[in-house]
């Protein structure tokens, strides 16, 4: 009637302690520890200024407010710019005049783009990914814009920046120009940024330490106040 079933012994089998997270006997993956041992050290080290600027990040709501200005101007894809150069093609071929559309303005993407834009003070606006890895393709990049009076902010998510132009990752995106139902939108944003990202960081970040070693810190601490109120 009941088919025999052997019981697994193993961790996360049949017999498994209650309430207990087992997340910490699991041999995850190296990729994943790799990426967890990462996180802390990221968290344990001391960071320059330089690069604890890339932790001032526009708020949601900013960031909201930046994107729906920024996903009107993303680049036509291979697609849509395959079949335009089609029906220009048939159009000529059949000796009829092809519609002459004047591109609008879109997103510039890629770093060396980018880069020559702010130094031909063509950009209007710089938006700088956050997470680029490793960070010094892209830690000078604010010193430049400050340099040449180009206003910019820093995004949370690479992947944000790549969407919009189609890619997988983005790090950083410029715009040229915008329509004319946009301009008041930009110059307030510009605006609010530039007053954001004014002064350069001068504070070091990183230094956090874990709950156990807080805690013996603060332990010694208080022994030491202990002797010294004694003497």
């Amino acid at each position: 009637l009941f088919s025999a079933k052997p019981r697994n012994l193993r961790i996360g089998g049949d017999v498994r302690g209650t309430g207990r997270d087992l997340s910490r006997f699991v041999r995850w993956p190296k990729n994943v520890r790799f990426q967890r041992q990462k996180k802390i050290l990221l968290q344990r080290l001391k960071v320059p200024p330089a690069i604890h600027m890339f932790d001032r990040t526009v708020d949601k709501n900013q960031a909201a407010e930046l994107l729906k200005v920024l996903v009107k101007y993303r680049p036509e894809t291979k697609e849509a710019k395959a079949e335009r150069i089609e029906n220009t093609a048939k159009a000529t071929a059949a000796g009829e005049a092809a519609a002459s559309v004047a591109p609008g303005p879109v997103l510039k993407f890629g770093l060396k783009h980018v880069t020559t834009l702010i130094e031909q003070k063509k950009a209007k606006l710089v938006v700088i990914a956050h997470d680029v890895d490793p960070i010094e393709l892209v830690v000078w990049l604010p010193a430049l814009c400050r340099k040449m009076n180009v206003p910019f902010c820093i995004l949370k998510g690479k992947s944000r920046l790549g969407s919009l132009v189609h890619m997988k990752n983005c790090s950083a995106v410029a715009l040229t120009a915008v329509n004319k139902d946009d301009e008041a939108k930009l110059k307030s944003l510009t605006t609010s940024f530039t007053e954001q990202y004014a002064a350069p960081e001068r504070k070091w970040g990183g230094g956090i330490m874990g709950l156990k070693t807080v805690a013996k810190l603060e332990k010694r601490r208080k022994a030491v106040a202990a002797e010294d109120a004694k003497k």
